[in-house]
């Protein structure tokens, strides 16, 4: 399914959609979201060997060309947080950005990390995660699970995570598939 369709108004083909979708007010608006499964930092990714991957810090990244798919909430984040003296170029898909960065076209790619850690480790053999950005006030992502407006399920749904909080599964689940998030270095 189209990444932007799960959180389109309207009627939905599925109960729910478990896909990395960050929670977002106006989404909310439309969807009915869980609570958070996982809190996500946003990260960036660049080339090895270019001027950027030289960078330390968020204010270090202002003068260069930044990209994000359209409809995420790495737009925002590069809008509100980084603050770059050019524009953002937007993307209609994460595959046309990724392929903006193999090309040059833009110097960094803002995604989430776990969706860092694909690009660099498949999409871009010459990519490094420069870092993640620290989950902090109105800026922090989380993903929770898409249902349907007003579906009667997402009580349920919110059991279940809520409990799966509580017995330390969805810990365990992070540090097993996530565990690599560590090594990306936190930019301030």
């Amino acid at each position: 399914m189209p990444f932007n369709k799960s959180f389109a108004p309207g009627p939905k083909s599925f109960d729910f959609d478990i896909n990395q979708i960050s929670i977002t007010p106006a989404r909310a608006k439309v969807v009915s979201f869980s609570t958070s499964y996982y809190d996500v930092n946003q990260a960036i990714v660049v080339n090895k060997g270019t001027k950027i991957a030289a960078v330390r810090g968020i204010k270090g990244l202002a003068p260069y060309k930044l990209g994000a798919q359209l409809g995420t909430t790495s737009y925002a984040f590069i809008k509100d947080r980084i603050k770059p003296s050019q524009q953002p170029a937007v993307f209609n898909s994460n595959a046309a950005a990724v392929l903006a960065l193999k090309n040059k076209q833009i110097d960094g790619l803002v995604v989430d990390l776990p969706t860092a850690f694909f690009v660099t480790a498949v999409q871009v053999p010459n990519g490094k995660i420069l870092g993640q950005f620290e989950n902090k006030g109105k800026t922090t992502d989380r993903f929770g699970v898409v249902l349907a407006k007003g579906n009667p399920l997402t009580a349920c749904v919110n059991k279940a995570i809520t409990a799966l909080r509580a017995n330390g599964t969805l810990k365990r689940l992070q540090q097993l598939w996530l565990a690599k998030a560590t090594g990306a270095p936190i930019l301030k």
